[in-house]
């Protein structure tokens, strides 16, 4: 049986391919945990699957850097591809903010460290209770285990000048808008009939201050129409789960040339 010992240049490039796929990934990657458990939980995982992908003997030389440079560059890829179909939660909030008044609200994410809307950081906060409860975390681990079956710790090269990668990630920006333009329009749909209802009422009742009313009115259309399709924003995010699993599956497909 090889050790780590005895091949340890090929731990090592399991080692990078976690620790850059924990760079990226949704959760995993957030300020809130710190930096020596990310390690260290990238180190265990690494470890346990040196182990159980029996990797070839990897020779230390010239190769080997790119071998590095290799692992760095895909794992933070698929890291990436899960995170940015994840956004379109945040997407979804900021129609609905612009929609009601609050985009001039931006809040502080202290998980990202960049600016989020009011209304896309709560969702955000739900789909993250969600996944934690039906264990779809489990399957972005699972993702960076079976990557090696498309993309071997050997292999030198990835593909990037092929065509179909290209419209794959085309393809994947189009399900994440779509997704979150399926999440905000009931809610956005309802403030534009508000809108349209305030526009009448400005120009038969013009004594009115439709300034005054409209804000706090479609501010409490809103709330009620979140509480009402909340339901189906949580099966939503079941299906925006499914597609983050599906893109990191087919992204690595192409990568692999397969």
């Amino acid at each position: 049986m090889i050790t780590v010992l005895d091949n340890y240049p090929a731990f090592l490039l399991v080692f990078m391919r976690v620790s850059a796929f924990f760079v990226t990934l949704p959760l995993f990657s957030y300020r809130n945990i710190p930096n020596i458990h990310k390690i260290g939980f990238a180190f265990m995982l690494a470890w346990i699957m040196f182990f159980s992908l029996d990797p070839p003997i990897i020779e230390l030389d010239s190769t080997f850097i790119m071998l590095l440079i290799k692992e760095a560059i895909f794992g933070l890829l698929i890291g990436f591809s899960a995170y940015f179909i994840l956004a379109a939660i945040q997407i979804a909030g900021s129609f609905i903010d612009f929609q009601m008044g609050f985009a001039i609200a931006n809040v502080i994410d202290p998980q990202t460290g960049g600016q989020s809307p009011l209304v896309g950081q709560f969702l955000y906060t739900f789909a993250f209770l969600l996944m934690l409860s039906t264990n779809a975390h489990y399957l972005l681990l699972d993702g960076v285990f079976y990557s090696y079956q498309f993309v071997p710790i050997d292999q030198l090269v990835l593909p990037f000048g092929q065509e179909n990668i290209v419209e794959f990630i085309i393809q994947s920006f189009n399900s994440m808008f779509i997704i979150a333009f399926q999440m905000s329009i009931p809610v956005v749909g309802s403030l534009f009939l508000v809108d349209i209802a305030l526009g009448v009422v400005a120009r038969t009742v013009p004594q009115l201050n439709i300034f005054v009313v409209g804000l706090p009115l479609k501010i409490g259309v809103s709330f009620i129409m979140l509480i009402l399709v909340m339901g189906s924003l949580f099966l939503l995010m079941e299906k925006l789960f499914e597609t983050m699993a599906y893109t990191m599956r087919g992204l690595m497909q192409l990568l692999g040339g397969s």
